[in-house]
């Protein structure tokens, strides 16, 4: 082990021992008595090295290079240094503790060895004062360990002492004959030194051979004569080989004496010495032992001792190995004695070191057959005492144990016996369980306090208690420790184990009464993390632990203390300190408290108030559901403290707000809707668009809502949708404020934000495959982008699941349609009507309106979701909504209303939703197919037809012409005519009525459909008809002078899209056919097969009920037809159509709804419609009567309302203002612009027609046949075609372009100011570089040194401190709970930790607004200062708790522009050309 292990050459291995190959490559001298086995040594070693692995045991080799490796690397040595150091013994050490020995002794000639190296008995130990000598020299000329300082290295001095002062000279002379064998037979194993000499002459050693168990003599000599055993004096010691062969003695003659171990021995001598049985518990056998008498002569025992017999050293020297270490035991065992040494052994393996002796006369050898000499010496008790003081002293306790006990001393036996057993746990380290360890350490512990309790006052007593109290310790229990070190009086220890037993009460006691005897360090130390337990635990303590409420408040402040500080100031009446501090550290409610109980501040409550609302935004943000707000503690409790607050002293907007979180925990719907209407009206958007949230997160079921309720749902459901929809399209949602805080949006920097966990958008973000968040729940701090990317894209899903669950439910409500079948009869026998049953009492134009707003809403209402989404497929729902759009302005029947009651003023949101209904109109042509649906095609065109004309006359036809159902191949070929031309044509030709030919247009496709039985809607059909008659009467009349003057139709008749200014072609025979082709129509509707070519919305049956309904509209037209229209061959095809119905009209189950109409007269038609008016509410037939009329025509029927007008222009304006004002190209709110057109003098007058006047019937009949037009249709050759595949004009397709181009430009510009801007890193310096550079900017900087490592290097460092401060608060908050949290062992820990990253938070404070772009040293180009704050923040960097590589990049970056100087290159002077120079 020693050269192993404890060379100087192991110091250089990196596992602390030499490998096999340098082990054996040593040279002979190096541990000489195994070099010819080192192989098998070195196989021992490692063997030994596996087995003390596996019991994670350490030697003192490893101890000892463990010391040296952390010293050697740097670790300053903790304590004094001394200048002397004497080592006794030092064979017994290793070669590397002297230089560990050296390194603690700042003298370098201060240093004794003293030892004999002939005693190294020691296992492993191969000490020799030569390597010593080397090695001490070689550490003084070493340099490169920086721990010695360089000086004059003179050669350590040896000397031998030669004289021998304890021994005399007979047993010097008997250890030298030891020496001498050693040094003749292993010549490297000791130092060569001379032989010593002692002081006198004297007896030499008796030894006793011969003896044996069976020799009476033998019992004699051991026990004495008479059976009464002998004892050894306190100057006398039987030494034996090991503890066994003690404990077989002690068997065989109990305590006769000292009896001690050859190990135990060394460093003790007693006047007289027995050497029993050394051989005979040899492990070297006498074969061994036998080469001692190789170089023997002499005669011993008749025996000449020359030609003894004796085996060959030099053959085998490592079989003889062990011969070597026996007899440096022998030589420890002989050098004990002063006076008399005595060796017995009965082993004949003692012979030939007894004939060596004998033939040197150095021994008396004594048999049993000579006298045996009086060994056993009498001492008195005093003599006792002092020799067992001594062994006490040698730590010999139990030799000493025996002394005291002869000594009559129990008092000493009893310490003796503690210090034994602290000896005995001692030797259990690493040995025994920890269990065994703590139990012998507690026995040793109980001893000593036992003893200390027993000792008089004085230094003993204390300490004994001190032992005691080491000992408790190293048995695990401070607790008896800190007891112990009390009684010894050491307050210092006391109360730092009162401490780490966690008994603070105990320590602050300690402190408090014994402030004097303890160290100002430890006091510091001590009251530190008493106050630190206390105060984190919340526990009142026994003894005041600050001196003063200032003190106090500065130990809380450096250790960040924030509760308990505020706490302080609140018992103090500092309530506002304390709300600020609670709010620094997001106690909320804390903060209110105390708000409320300052009254030092007018502004106390509204700041509670305001910390309130902003708690209750926290943990109520958007899209958390009630039932988890009402299960929240945190916000009951908030809601809690609203109770605390003055309301009514509060701004209302701030009130209301905390009645909505109120009445959103308690699901109180009546009270949030209130709110939300108040928020809207004042603007208060977040909170209105929370309240409505709430309102709208469970849709009530709408199917059997009136229309009143439908349309209060609408407007608040528009107004949801509306906010939703502001926030999806606000160029810059996250940064608003209003917006982060309903969301719940926290601002980390300028272009990064962070959403709170729990929240609407996190919860949607990390569910989301292709969110910003997907695979990263954790990462809860986006980008700008990115946070407005997750804010628009599920603030768009949650829009679209809302308003589809709202239109699903709307889609089933009755409300937007009416059943006719009950309004006409007052009964509806279709289970489960899908349609709203109002009686015909209740249809009045508000109902009219009503409706058509309901419609208008909803359709605004779908638009905000499309908006949001524009991918969301719509083209279905638009068709749909149109649908019922224009079946509420064109009802089924007049008694429902007509278009002419339209009124925007009784619409809500009338203004936006007609651009919409616009914009959807559009939308559907453009995007319309003949082949998605060739059964509803012509119905769908008929009516977005009538719509885009109707609301958006302007771009009627370029819309239409861009549908995808005008493009050639994509015509159905049934809506061809036989000569080619498209049905669409016409229909558009009829809308669109400036045309010549629009009446035989419309004349045209109407018969085309019923003479083709087309499949069409039963009510557009009608509708159509309506347009085609009422154009021909208004053509009709306008060749009458004063034109228009006595017409009697419905205002939806005159008040749709009529050209009352220019007449168009009508020709008869067309008018004479399309009324053949309705006889057919009413035919079909009554021969029961309506259905199969005609049907009604709703999936609704032609029932015979429905049939006669629309047979009474259809009368109703032909009868104002023929009233209107005084042409007798049109009368007399109306009058043939209704004589035909008597048959129908007189069947059993005919309903008399149109009975009236078969049987009346030609004179009787306009009676018969006003009589079926009666019970009609609204009011639809109007007279019209020209001004310059006299007299004035009588009113015909109070039902039917007179209209004067002096232009025929004025009349749409007179009819229907507010459709008017709808078709409008102004904005809606602006007055209607009617065109101004010249009256037309050359038309010939007419004179009015007595209502009863059949004469004048027959009159006009005549005079109407002198202008009948030709029967084939010949449009006007000047015409342009209304109907053609959309070609783009230039200007369009330049308007293109610039479009495309402005659009790439801003594509680029957002792009590259992406790139600029940046992300994370590059836009936080980005952000501070636009800083600095306004400042130059302003400050008209001259370019210099400063300016630019001001604007190019500063961003840098400033972004590297702000990191570097989020870093620091980061680890701050991490361990913010833990002094409450963690076990009072971490205290002293945490408690640092707190203090040092609160003081480095507040210097990146101050070194933050020092080096801010706006800071005084910028203002003064300070460039010293500049380059001290570089140091100063790297320093900042460098004491960061945690490890931050990614800020080093950055900041090498600042410190290369700012600390490091350029060197600028001077430029080389030419040579002077002097090779032209003259020499003379």
């Amino acid at each position: 082990m020693g050269i192993i292990k404890g060379s100087e050459q192991s110091l250089s291995c990196p596992n602390g021992f030499l490998d096999e190959n340098t082990y054996c490559s040593l040279p002979p001298r190096s541990n000489p008595i195994f070099a010819n086995n080192r192989r098998t040594v070195y196989a021992i070693f490692e063997a030994y090295c596996k087995l003390k692995r596996e019991r994670r045991h350490h030697d003192v080799a490893d101890r000892t290079h463990a010391v040296l490796k952390t010293l050697l690397a740097g670790t300053p040595l903790k304590g004094q240094r001394i200048d002397y150091l004497y080592v006794d013994e030092a064979q017994d050490n290793l070669l590397i503790d002297a230089l560990l020995l050296r390194l603690i002794c700042r003298n370098p000639e201060g240093l004794f060895w003293a030892g004999d190296t002939a005693q190294t008995i020691s296992a492993g130990s191969s000490f020799r004062f030569d390597d010593l000598k080397a090695f001490l020299y070689r550490i003084e000329q070493d340099q490169s360990m920086n721990l010695i300082g360089g000086r004059t290295i003179a050669d350590p001095t040896a000397f031998q002492l030669a004289i021998n002062y304890r021994s005399h000279g007979g047993i010097v002379n008997c250890a030298h004959s030891v020496i001498e064998r050693i040094t003749r037979f292993w010549p490297d194993a000791i130092d060569g030194l001379q032989p010593e000499h002692g002081i006198v002459d004297g007896l030499k050693p008796v030894f006793f051979h011969g003896w044996d168990r069976d020799t009476v003599r033998y019992e004699q000599f051991l026990f004495g004569a008479s059976g009464s055993h002998i004892e050894f004096g306190a100057q006398q010691c039987i030494l034996v080989r090991d503890d066994v062969a003690r404990a077989t003695l002690r068997e065989q003659v109990g305590d006769i004496g000292l009896i001690m171990t050859l190990y135990e021995s060394k460093g003790l001598e007693f006047n007289d010495v027995l050497l029993y049985n050394f051989f005979e518990d040899s492990a070297v056998d006498l074969s061994r032992w036998r080469v001692l008498l190789n170089y023997t002569e002499g005669e011993v025992d008749g025996q000449d001792l020359s030609k003894v017999h004796a085996p060959s050293f030099e053959r085998d020297e490592g079989k003889f190995a062990g011969v070597c270490s026996e007899l440096k035991l022998l030589y420890v065992g002989i050098t004990r004695a002063r006076k008399n040494m005595w060796i017995f052994d009965k082993s004949e393996k003692s012979e030939p070191m007894r004939m060596v002796w004998s033939s040197r006369k150095q021994v008396q050898n004594c048999t049993p057959d000579t006298d045996v000499p009086h060994l056993a010496v009498s001492s008195t008790p005093a003599e006792w005492e002092t020799f067992g003081r001594s062994l006490f002293t040698h730590k010999r306790y139990p030799q000493a144990m025996h002394c005291f006990a002869r000594a009559s001393l129990p008092h000493m036996v009893a310490i003796a016996h503690a210090f034994q057993l602290r000896e005995d746990a001692r030797t259990k380290i690493g040995i025994a369980s920890q269990k065994d360890q703590q139990q012998a350490f507690l026995t040793a512990a109980d001893a000593f306090s036992k003893s200390g309790d027993d000792a008089p006052a004085g230094s003993d007593k204390l300490y004994y208690y001190r032992n005691a109290a080491d000992c408790y310790i190293r048995a695990g229990d401070d607790r008896k420790g800190a007891v112990a070190y009390v009684a010894a009086q050491e307050y210092d220890l006391a109360a730092r184990r009162f401490r780490k037993a966690g008994l603070f009460d105990n320590t602050l006691e300690i402190l408090h009464k014994h402030p004097q005897k303890i160290s100002s360090e430890s006091t510091h130390e001590l009251h530190n993390v008493c106050r630190l337990f206390y105060v984190s635990k919340n526990i009142k303590p026994p003894f005041p632990l600050f001196p003063s409420f200032e003190e106090e408040l500065e130990f809380l402040e450096e250790y960040d203390l924030d509760f308990a500080r505020a706490s302080l100031l609140e018992s103090h009446g500092r309530y506002l300190e304390a709300a600020e501090l609670h709010m620094a550290e997001n106690r909320l409610p804390d903060a209110i408290r105390d708000f409320v109980k300052d009254k030092t501040s007018s502004d106390a409550m509204k700041n509670a108030a305001n910390i309130l609302l902003e708690g209750l935004w926290r943990r109520c943000s958007f899209g958390i559901p009630a039932e988890e707000i009402a299960g929240d503690q945190d916000v009951g409790e908030l809601l809690g403290l609203a109770g605390e607050l003055t309301l009514e002293s509060l701004d209302p907007l701030v009130r209301d707000e905390i009645r909505m979180f109120i009445a959103i925990a308690q699901a109180d719907m009546p009270s949030l809707e209130a709110l939300a209407r108040t928020f809207v009206e004042k603007h208060k958007r977040n909170a209105a668009l929370l309240a409505l949230d709430h309102v709208f997160s469970r849709l009530p079921s709408l199917k059997s809502t009136n229309l009143q309720e439908m349309s209060a749902f609408l407007t608040r459901f528009h107004h949801y949708t509306r906010l939703l929809y502001q926030i999806i399209s606000h160029p810059d949602p996250v940064n608003s404020k209003t917006i982060r805080r309903l969301f719940c949006i926290s601002e980390v920097s300028s272009n990064e934000y962070e959403m709170r966990p729990g929240s609407f958008l996190y919860d949607c973000a990390v569910g989301d495959r292709h969110g910003p968040m997907y695979l990263q729940p954790a990462a809860v701090a986006l980008s700008r982008k990115d946070m407005t990317y997750a804010l628009r894209k599920y603030l768009a899903k949650h829009l679209r699941e809302r308003v589809s669950e709202e239109n699903r439910l709307c889609c089933s409500a009755v409300v937007f349609s009416q059943c006719l079948t009950f309004t006409m009869f007052g009964y509806c026998n279709r289970g489960g009507c899908p349609m709203d049953h109002t009686p015909l009492s209740a249809l009045d134009t508000k109902q009219y309106n009503g409706r058509i707003g309901i419609h208008l809403q909803q359709i605004c209402i779908l638009q905000n979701m499309y908006s949001a989404n524009p991918r969301m497929g719509r083209q279905k729902n638009v068709l749909d909504w149109l649908t019922h759009l224009y079946e509420a302005l064109n009802p089924q029947f007049h008694v429902q209303g007509t278009i002419a009651d339209l009124d925007l003023s009784l619409i809500p949101g009338s203004c936006d939703s007609m651009r919409v209904m616009k914009h959807w109109v559009r939308d559907a042509l453009y995007n319309f197919n003949a082949y998605h649906d060739r059964t509803g095609f012509l119905t769908a065109v008929l009516k977005l037809a009538s719509l885009v004309f109707a609301f958006d006359r302007s771009d009627a036809l370029k819309c239409i012409n861009q549908a995808p159902f005008n493009v050639l191949h994509f015509r159905p070929q049934i809506f061809i005519y036989t000569d080619g031309r498209y049905i669409v044509e016409d229909i558009v030709n009829l809308f669109n009525g400036e045309a010549q030919t629009s009446i035989s247009s419309g004349i045209l496709f109407l018969r085309h459909i019923l003479k083709s039985q087309l499949f069409i809607n039963l009510s557009t059909l009608c509708d159509c008809l309506e347009e085609v008659f009422g154009k021909i009467v208004v053509s009709w009349h306008l060749s009458h002078v004063p034109p228009l003057h006595a017409v009697v139709l419905p205002r939806s008749w005159l008040s749709s899209n009529k050209d009352f200014t220019n007449r168009k072609d009508i020709h008869i025979v067309l008018v004479e056919e399309l009324l053949g082709d309705l006889k057919g129509l009413l035919e079909c509707l009554h021969s029961g097969s309506a259905n199969d070519v005609l049907f009604l919305s709703h999936n609704t049956r032609l029932t015979p009920m429905l049939c006669n309904v629309f047979t009474s509209r259809i009368c109703r037209m032909l009868c104002l037809l023929a009233y209107n229209v005084s042409n007798f061959r049109i009368r007399d095809k109306v009058a043939e159509i209704l004589f035909s119905l008597r048959t129908v009209a007189a069947t059993p189950k005919a309903i008399p709804l149109f009975e009236e109409y078969a049987h009346a007269r030609r004179h009787d038609y306009l009676r018969v419609i006003v009589a079926y008016g009666e019970k009609v509410v609204i009011e639809d037939l109007v007279q019209l009567v020209h001004k310059k009329k006299n007299p004035r025509p009588p009113q015909i029927s109070p039902r039917v309302k007179q209209i004067l007008f002096e232009k025929t222009e004025d009349i749409p304006g007179l009819l229907a203002s507010q459709l008017v004002v709808a078709r409008s190209e102004l904005r809606i709110g602006a007055p209607a612009f009617v065109p101004q057109v010249a009256y037309a003098p050359q038309a010939v007058e007419e004179s009015h027609e007595g209502a009863d006047d059949v004469a004048a019937y027959e009159s006009l009949d005549q005079e109407d046949e002198a202008h009948e037009e030709p029967q084939e249709l010949a449009p006007a050759a000047d015409e342009p075609d209304l109907i053609r595949e959309h070609e783009s004009t230039e200007e369009e397709v330049a308007a293109a372009r610039t479009i495309q181009a402005a659009y790439r430009k801003y594509r680029r510009h957002r792009d590259h100011l992406a790139r600029s801007i940046g992300t994370g890193a590059k836009a936080e310096r980005n952000t501070i570089f636009v800083a600095c550079l306004k400042n130059v900017v302003a400050s008209n900087w001259q370019r210099g040194w400063y300016s630019l490592r001001y604007l190019w290097a500063l961003p840098h460092l400033v972004w590297c401190l702000d990191k570097a401060i989020t870093v620091a608060h980061e680890h701050k908050a991490k361990t913010k709970g833990l002094l409450s949290k963690e076990s009072h062992s971490r205290l002293e820990e945490l408690g640092r930790q707190r203090s040092e990253i609160n003081a480095l938070l507040k210097e990146g404070r101050k070194l933050r607004k020092d080096i801010e772009p706006n800071a005084p040293m910028h203002q003064q180009r300070n460039k010293a200062e500049l380059k001290k704050a570089v140091l100063d923040v790297k320093g900042f960097i460098h004491r960061l708790p945690t490890a931050a590589p990614e800020l080093h990049e950055e900041m090498n970056i600042a410190y290369g522009w700012i600390m490091v100087e350029k060197e600028v290159a001077k430029k080389e002077r030419p040579t002077l050309n002097t090779e032209d120079l003259d020499p003379y």
